[in-house]
């Protein structure tokens, strides 16, 4: 069953698996009730889950979601140009400003504010492992953005991880790094894994291994302030095991493609843009 309800507060355009992500958390923190929501969703199948999950409203009706006092846009960037139509003249005559909050990857803010002209828009980006609350979004503010449109972004997306603040310049190089780096963290977990059973241990326990490795050497580097070439000094013993592993990585250019990933998102995410 569809509802709307007048005065509500977070208004979402889109309800896949980031938008989720946001939604539940947000929810689960408290920091929107379920009954101040308003997802708005083409397919019945997600609007009908979300909201027996969740609690919150469900509407087939973009121009709805507008009426409160945050959107988040949590589409595809290909479907943009129709949501923008679908809000067309909504802001013309609105007395209050709306806080427009974009996780559409290679939609610039010049592009975003002028579908919703003289509101407060902020770009983010925040990354897959947002869906179990460990994500880092970076925010990128708009040009009628104020410092408190900019605590309320932050108190949102903190929700799902650690959030920085960067000129929308970086946006692209953020879409390589952190944006795309999960994929590369994957491809490296599979890698060690491989490794492992290619070394003579049990697929499970290859992989349990290597996942257990990355993840605790992640959160040590995390918590102690340590440099990684520093940590990696550290576990370097004389003629060990290690150096010789390194060797290995250094002679197959291991950090050079690493970097060249990034470099090639960065390219990839300006294209896009374009």
């Amino acid at each position: 069953m569809e509802t709307v309800k007048l005065s509500i507060k977070l208004g979402m355009i889109g309800g896949g698996v980031m938008g989720e992500a946001l939604l539940s958390r947000l929810v689960d923190r408290g920091i929107y009730a379920p009954q101040d929501v308003l997802v708005s969703d083409p397919q019945a199948v997600r609007r009908e889950f979300l909201e027996q999950a969740y609690g919150v409203q469900v509407t087939t009706d973009n121009r709805a979601t507008a009426e409160a006092d945050v959107l988040l846009l949590a589409i595809k960037p290909q479907i943009f140009n129709a949501v923008a139509t679908s809000l067309s003249g909504l802001f013309d005559a609105r007395s209050s400003s709306l806080l427009v909050l974009s996780i559409l990857a290679g939609t610039p803010l010049n592009k975003l504010e002028a579908a919703f002209p003289q509101q407060p828009v902020i770009r983010a980006m925040p990354n897959t492992p947002a869906t179990v609350g460990e994500g880092i979004t970076a925010i990128a503010p708009g040009t009628h953005t104020l410092p408190h449109h900019l605590a309320r972004a932050r108190q949102i997306f903190e929700a799902v991880g650690e959030v920085v603040e960067v000129p929308e310049s970086a946006m692209d190089a953020v879409t390589g790094l952190s944006g795309s780096g999960p994929g590369y963290v994957a491809l490296l977990v599979e890698a060690l894994a491989d490794g492992g059973v290619a070394a003579g241990l049990p697929r499970a326990i290859a992989l349990k291994l290597a996942l257990q490795t990355v993840k605790g050497t992640a959160q040590l580097l995390q918590e102690s302030g340590t440099h990684p070439g520093e940590l990696k000094d550290q576990v370097t013993s004389p003629g060990g095991t290690t150096i010789a592993g390194i060797a290995a990585l250094e002679r197959a250019g291991f950090r050079s493609a690493l970097i060249d990933a990034v470099l090639a998102a960065h390219q990839r995410s300006q294209d896009l843009g374009r």
